[in-house]
Parts: structure tokens; C-alpha cells; sequence
């Protein structure tokens, strides 16, 4: 079963699909709160935690590990529901081994953002524990953005991390509804996805005469609406 997260950070929307049954967790990072206009990064994502009881992932954004390892056990006190979003490497490229398993030894639940290699994921299975909760996020729409095919980098990870009870696997930068079929192929324990792809899954399984129907209809009322004429 492929759990689908909701990729956003405003509050008023998060409480909205916290309601819905089909979302199992959210996602945030420092862009997303930029964007729902977040001045105080920890008044705010404590905010969001006490939206919902459902998983929240809350990144740091320090670039060296003693800042890193710092805003993550800061971060990891904000709510029991709280997985604390570590990148794989700092802006200089450098892996974050050393972050990763001093907060994974210490019981820190984890978000492993920005992975795009299988060498990435073997890197951080290496240094964590075999208890402790850890997310490796897979960034697939990005990937397929730059004519990278996602999909064998998936299946080599979701094969290395098969030992590990405690690792769940994230399709995430989702970019399509079609997607999620993808990652439920792939048997991926998680995907992330924006609100509006949400929408659009809950409306998965329309005919093809449906949807033809409601394009026709959406072209009609815009032409109506625009008064043009010929």
C-alpha cells in the first residue's frame, strides 16, 4: 500500500486535507513556507504540527553539521508527530552521514530530502540504525525533468533498503496524478504530492467518454464566458 502524503505548508490547507482519510502525512520544506508567508519558521511549523496528528516533516536549513545537528534536535522537540528533514548532502555537495546518524541514534525520526542516486540511498542506510523511523525521499519528477528515467533508481532502493522494517521509501516532486500509479507499481511506501494532484486522484478511475465530456464542457463554458464569437 502506497501511502500519499500532501506536499504543502499552509496552514488553512493543511487542516483542510488533514480531513480526508486518503491523506496519511504532510510535507514541508523551507520554499513551501516561504510561500504560505511564514515569518517565525518555529512558531509557524508548530502551528502546523498542532493541525493534525498525522506525520509532519519540518526541514532544517543550516548548511554545516554542527548547525545541522543543532536545528534537528530543536526541531524533533516541536511534536511527537515531527520527522525532522535532513538533505542528503549540504549546498557544497558534501554527505551528511555524520548528521544523519548521530539524530538517528539518538531516536530522531527522519525525512531524507534531495536523494537522486542509488548510491545516495546506500550511503544512508550504511550509517542509520535498523529501529529508529527513517523517509528516504526520492526526487522522481525532478529527475524525469532533466530526461532522467526515476524508475530504476527506485527499484534498485526499494531492493536495498527490503532489510530495513524501519525505512520507508518516498516518491516525491511528484508532477502527475499518473504518478501515483507509478509509485503503487513500484510498491514505494510513500508518495508526496500537492493538493492539486490530490484532487485529481480522487477522481481517478473517470471514463475516457467522461472526460471528454467535461473537457468539451470546460472549452464551451470559457467560450461562453468570453463572449467570443465568429
Amino acid at each position: 500500500m502506497t501511502k500519499i502524503y500532501c506536499d504543502i505548508a499552509d496552514v488553512k490547507l493543511i487542516r483542510k486535507f488533514n480531513k480526508k482519510t486518503l491523506v496519511k502525512g504532510f510535507t514541508t520544506n523551507p520554499s513551501l513556507m516561504r510561500k504560505a508567508g511564514a515569518k517565525d519558521y518555529k512558531k509557524y511549523s508548530k502551528e502546523i504540527l498542532n493541525s493534525t496528528k498525522k506525520p509532519v516533516s519540518c526541514e532544517v536549513f543550516a548548511d554545516n553539521v554542527s548547525d545541522m545537528i543543532l536545528q534537528g534536535f530543536k526541531i524533533s522537540k516541536w511534536g511527537k508527530n515531527v520527522y525532522v528533514k535532513i538533505p542528503v548532502t549540504n549546498s557544497r555537495g558534501i554527505f551528511m552521514g555524520k548528521v544523519i546518524k548521530i539524530l538517528n541514534h539518538n531516536k530522531i525520526k527522519l525525512n531524507i530530502t534531495a536523494v537522486y542516486t542509488a548510491e545516495q540511498v546506500k550511503k544512508i542506510l550504511n550509517v542509520i540504525n535498523n529501529k529508529t523511523k527513517v523517509i528516504i525521499s526520492i526526487f522522481a519528477g525532478r529527475m524525469a525533468d532533466v530526461g532522467r528515467d526515476p524508475i530504476p533508481i527506485f527499484k534498485r532502493s526499494l531492493n536495498m533498503s527490503k532489510r530495513y522494517k524501519n525505512v520507508e521509501i518516498l516518491w516525491a516532486s511528484t508532477r502527475e496524478s499518473y504518478n501515483y500509479l507509478q509509485a503503487k507499481q513500484l510498491k514505494c511506501n510513500i508518495i508526496t504530492v500537492p493538493p492539486s494532484i490530490i484532487e485529481k486522484i480522487e477522481k481517478k478511475g473517470k471514463t475516457f467518454q467522461n472526460l471528454t465530456k467535461d473537457t468539451v464542457k470546460g472549452f464551451l463554458l470559457d467560450s461562453k464566458k468570453s463572449k467570443f464569437k465568429i
